[in-house]
């Protein structure tokens, strides 16, 4: 065991050396995350709010947030006496949440070293601590134990093919064991714990459903959008990548355009990736420009901001979810379903139980390739068809509700929260 954690430390040290060497050489991202560490103790010391008991709620990066976002703002309501610190592992979420008010602080999570997590910890004090998904840090969760701190994974996801079920596992699994409890999303993964003999495991389902269903109940009006969607059917391509905007703009050269047109929202909005889509896409307008004269005739707008995306699937007719056709897998397509859309995605989604259960139920569809998408989207326009899948997606978001109150009720039966 000790050698394992000497070679993660070096691991944690290296990937810290490698990331700075990057940022030394333009990496943006990496020079984020570097100046967002900065001097990290003095700045999180000078932000605690006095008087304040803390919740400490870490997130890898902006979809782990989201994914968590409905227990953050039920523990604001529920515990309003007490403080909140998020913090994130990666600039991408860090950088868009910044400012999220449902926090009183919002900071970058330090490097996994031994001298950080104590610092951390002795720092923040939280009176509970929960993790989003994944990230199982060793310093941070044993610090956590040694110091008796309540701590929690939500909306956690176990697959064979992790660390923890390996027989080189064993570091990995006393993290499991060492936090209080830990909320799955499905019954596969409850089983998975069970085989390594894991007691403090329970199933409560995904955090997110509570968070699309209650997007679809206070929905974001987005006028621009309305005007360029009324009277047409409109396909939505959310969180795309090159592989993605490469199938569309095939599909759509050849496609019969009458009362159809695009919303492209590529996961990267840098200028060089928005000038491919326009090359891609003649005639494509960029939403930064529709917007000051909206009511021209265009067919396909690219979105060129972020924040948009999960309330502007309501105005679709279609949702096509991005990523499918890359390692990393699809986005999240339950901000498309929850407002009653048939969802379409590449097929790298074997890792992703929700999409697998909604394909099942009909609710939603692979496309392999452009033939694929053609012959999706005109089966789509039979009126039975639509309504159906449309009706299966929006009811398996309203299905899968329930996953914040059970952590909740938890966390209210435990009395982790009360104040003397």
């Amino acid at each position: 065991m000790a050698l394992q954690i000497f070679f993660y430390n070096v691991g944690i040290r290296l990937y810290s050396f490698v990331v700075g060497l990057v940022a030394i050489f333009g990496n943006k991202k990496a020079q984020l995350w570097k100046a967002g560490r900065k001097n990290w103790p003095e700045r999180l010391q000078q932000a605690i709010p006095t008087g304040k008991p803390l919740i400490w709620v870490h997130a890898a990066s902006l979809g782990e947030f989201e994914q968590g976002r409905p227990v953050i703002e039920q523990l604001r309501v529920d515990y309003p006496q007490h403080g909140i610190l998020l913090t994130f592992f990666s600039p991408s979420g860090y950088e868009i949440r910044k400012n999220y008010n449902g926090a009183d602080i919002v900071c970058y999570l330090p490097a996994d070293t031994k001298r950080n997590a104590r610092q951390f910890v002795k720092i923040a004090q939280p009176k509970l601590a929960i993790f989003i998904k994944y990230e199982f840090w060793y310093h941070y969760l044993t610090t956590l134990f040694q110091q008796n701190i309540p701590t929690l994974l939500i909306s956690g996801i176990f697959r064979p093919k992790q660390v923890f079920f390996k027989p080189h596992g064993g570091l990995f699994r006393q993290l499991l064991e060492k936090m209080t409890h830990l909320f799955v999303q499905n019954e596969e993964s409850l089983q998975l714990l069970q085989t390594i003999h894991l007691q403090n495991a329970s199933l409560a389902g995904d955090t997110r459903f509570d968070r699309v269903w209650a997007m679809r109940e206070n929905p974001t009006e987005l006028p621009v959008i309305e005007t360029y969607a009324t009277g047409r059917k409109v396909i939505a391509c959310g969180s795309t990548w090159p592989a993605d905007e490469t199938l569309l703009a095939n599909w759509w050269k050849n496609a019969k355009q009458d009362g159809r047109a695009l919303i492209i929202a590529p996961h990267e909005i840098g200028e060089s990736h928005i000038q491919q889509i326009e090359q891609l896409f003649p005639g494509a307008v960029r939403y930064s420009q529709y917007k000051n004269a909206p009511g021209q005739q265009v067919n396909v707008l690219i979105i060129d901001n972020v924040g948009m995306l999960s309330a502007l699937y309501r105005y679709s007719y279609i949702s096509y979810i991005g990523g499918g056709f890359g390692k990393a897998g699809i986005h999240n397509i339950l901000e498309a379903a929850t407002y009653n859309k048939p969802v379409l995605f590449g097929p790298n989604i074997e890792k992703f139980h929700e999409a697998v259960t909604l394909v099942g139920l009909k609710g939603a569809f692979v496309v392999q390739d452009e033939f694929t998408l053609a012959t999706t989207v005109a089966a789509l326009s039979e009126a039975d068809l639509y309504k159906k899948t449309a009706t299966i997606a929006g009811k398996f978001v309203g299905d899968n509700q329930g996953a914040t109150n059970k952590i909740m009720q938890y966390i209210q039966e435990k009395r982790f929260l009360t104040i003397a």
